[in-house]
């Protein structure tokens, strides 16, 4: 009998992940439909489902560059059953440039880096320029011409980063997601944004759209005509924008381990990659401390950008 008992007893108070997940998984995506960070989750939501047993159901909450979601999250019960696919926007970037209603460190557990995103500046073809060198010539020829959208903090940084290294003056018209910001530049409302690939694949590809260079340190393989910015002149560009996922804080470190083990062994599969691949986005990985680390590093690395950039808090 008590043998019995003990058996009842230790299966009422075994680890959660025996039980995990009992019901379907809630991800944030804090852009909108269409974005970038929209079409990764996506591209892993299913196979994540399967490897969980429960359906992923990817819900956009776009708004405040992330906030929005990212505070949710940090609101939610700590049982795993409510994450975000965070990126940089509301984790590295958004708590320097503004007050968000949550601590970006201390409010989440950190779960996995998912990897990195490829961004270009692009013009409308209207823009008489064919080179990052011929931007700059003409925005200095033309001093406040010029605008520019983002849709995110990526590109918000990284335009001021760009307008403060070669010393010009662009007007900024924020959205507040890369969709919406990509149809203005489609119809040459706006000049110039900085967007990532998987946003504007395919007016790239039929030349609707004007690449002038990519933000990362080497070419994309995806476009390997278009040089790096580094190869454009300038050496200092130091952030590259991220995607990982989080729960609240206080998520038991055994769904923690669940989720992370999950995603980082679908993140090596061949078709999984070789999807993610064709949006430019570099899928990664990391164990949790890995990760935790990352995310401290980014905060960082973000911040200071942001203060050499000139960006002034809201």
């Amino acid at each position: 009998m008590k043998a019995l008992l003990l058996v009842v007893l230790l299966a009422a108070t075994g680890p959660a992940t025996a039980q995990y997940p009992s019901k379907p998984v809630r991800v944030l995506v804090p852009f909108g439909a269409g974005s970038s960070t929209d079409i990764v989750m996506r591209i892993i939501a299913q196979p994540l489902g399967q490897a969980l047993g429960q359906p992923v159901v990817v819900e956009n909450k776009p708004g405040a560059d992330g906030a929005i979601a990212a505070a949710e999250v940090a609101r939610a019960l700590p049982d795993g059953h409510t994450i975000v696919l965070g990126t940089n926007s509301p984790f590295s970037a958004g708590p320097h440039l503004r007050k968000v209603p949550y601590d970006a460190i201390a409010d989440f557990t950190p779960i996995s880096l998912v990897g990195n995103y490829t961004f270009f500046v692009l013009v409308h073809p209207s823009v008489p320029a064919r080179t990052l060198a011929e931007l700059i010539a003409y925005a200095r020829a033309n001093p406040g011409k010029l605008n520019y959208a983002t849709g995110n903090t990526s590109g918000i940084v990284m335009t001021a980063m760009l307008a403060s290294q070669a010393n010009i003056e662009l007007m900024h018209v924020p959205y507040k997601s890369e969709p919406p910001a990509i149809t203005d530049l489609l119809s040459g409302t706006i000049h110039v944004m900085i967007s990532s690939y998987a946003t504007v694949a395919p007016q790239v590809r039929e030349g609707k759209l004007r690449p002038l260079v990519t933000t990362l340190p080497n070419r994309s393989p995806l476009l390997p005509e278009v040089p790096s910015i580094v190869e454009a002149g300038f050496p200092k560009f130091s952030v590259v924008p991220w995607a990982g996922m989080f729960g609240p804080a206080r998520m038991p470190k055994d769904i923690t381990e669940r989720l992370n083990r999950e995603l980082n062994a679908l993140l090596k599969r061949p078709e999984v990659r070789e999807s993610l691949a064709k949006q430019a986005f570099d899928a990664k990985g990391a164990t949790t401390e890995e990760f935790s680390v990352y995310v401290k590093d980014q905060y960082e690395i973000w911040g200071r950008a942001i203060r050499e950039a000139g960006i002034q808090p809201e």
